[in-house]
């Protein structure tokens, strides 16, 4: 017999690093539209969706269902995939997951980051009486409240209300009864997955208290708050929440400056660095990010590979100045003066003898003034 899993989409690369996106209570994957295809540039990016939630069988869960129950379907469905090991981005009840996987299953996420969540959820009796008015009455008028409880003032996302209003009554409750009986305060500090905290500042549903709580609980935590966001971040917010699930799971501001150093010298980037102003800074963390940190780092081709391109597109476009940098690069990569030759003859007959005339004549000079260094 097939074993159900939850609805998913995946996005990315299949050979891209995973990472899990979970949703929070009354939303369904959507919730994601404005972050997850930004993300999937470099990650295989899998949402899923809470039973009976979008596309995922309402009787997935039943009664006294408990956020364990969730986890375990999501490792389920990461299991299909054939994904063992994950970064995991949640909101709400999806962080909750997150952090129980974290707890629980330490093995499974290499990176975590909870938006808008909680490690409790203010007790159990609200949930437990939601979860009865639910039961009762269906959903229509507690979607009728979704905008006040999840977006700041003037502020709405009609497809995410419209799942709100059309989730299984059965299975939202069980997500409340899971919601009542959650409580992870005491296991936090057992946390070893980098994680990231992501509160919005206008969350009446999780405010930033309880994220910090979190923070201050997990070893090595960080915490971003987002002005001008409520519960429902990654809508509301999405270029905000990108920036910082990137820099947490990428990195690439980093391993890009890392990069950078290696192939140009600290003199160079120094220099770079001391030059740059509040007006310049974003495209120095531009080129760190993704010239440094996604291209440089692609182990497709070697640096010495990248050097011999590089210093073709610099002679074809003209870019004499930056020839020379590359020119210095390209023997810290591992070229001789003899390839870095080759390479500029191979310019004359694509770029013009005109083009490879200047290259040269910088090369020589960037060659000249190495061996008078080196005397």
């Amino acid at each position: 017999m097939t074993q159900k899993l939850l609805s998913h989409r995946a996005e990315g690369p299949a050979t891209a690093p995973p990472l899990l996106l979970g949703p929070s209570l009354g939303t369904s994957s959507a919730l994601w539209d404005k972050v997850a295809p930004e993300l999937s540039v470099a990650h295989r990016v899998v949402r899923w969706d809470l039973p009976g939630h979008g596309g995922s069988p309402a009787d997935l869960i039943g009664p006294g269902a408990t956020v364990a129950d969730l986890a375990e379907l999501v490792l389920a469905l990461a299991d299909s995939l054939g994904i063992d090991r994950f970064g995991y981005a949640g909101v709400s009840l999806g962080g909750a997951v997150g952090l129980h996987l974290a707890v629980h299953h330490p093995e499974r996420v290499s990176s975590l980051a909870v938006i808008c969540s909680s490690a409790h959820f203010n007790g159990s009796k609200a949930w437990q009486e939601r979860a009865e008015v639910v039961r009762r009455e269906g959903l229509a008028a507690l979607a009728e409240t979704a905008n006040s409880r999840w977006f700041t003032p003037g502020f709405t996302v009609p497809e995410l209300v419209a799942d709100h209003r059309d989730a299984d009554p059965e299975a939202y409750a069980a997500c409340c009864d899971a919601l009542a009986a959650f409580d992870l305060r005491d296991r936090l500090a057992s946390i070893t997955a980098p994680t990231l905290l992501i509160a919005g500042r206008e969350d009446p549903a999780t405010p930033p208290a309880h994220l910090r709580e979190i923070a201050d609980a997990v070893p090595g935590a960080s915490l971003t708050e987002l002005a001008g966001a409520s519960h429902l971040a990654p809508a509301e917010r999405p270029e905000a929440v990108l920036a910082a699930l990137r820099g947490h799971f990428d990195g690439y501001a980093q391993r890009g400056m890392e990069v950078r150093r290696q192939v140009l010298g600290d003199t160079h980037v120094d220099r770079a660095q001391a030059r740059q102003t509040p007006f310049t800074a974003r495209f120095q963390d531009f080129i760190s990010r993704y010239a440094w940190g996604e291209i440089w780092t692609d182990p497709t081709l070697a640096r010495r590979e990248r050097s011999m391109i590089t210093l073709t597109a610099l002679v074809a476009h003209g870019h004499y100045d930056e020839l020379a940098m590359h020119v210095r690069a390209a023997r810290r990569n591992g070229l001789t003066p003899e390839e870095i030759g080759a390479v500029l003859l191979q310019t004359a007959v694509y770029c013009g003898v005109p083009a490879a005339n200047s290259a040269f004549a910088v090369a020589q000079r960037v060659l000249a003034e190495e061996d008078t260094e080196g005397a």
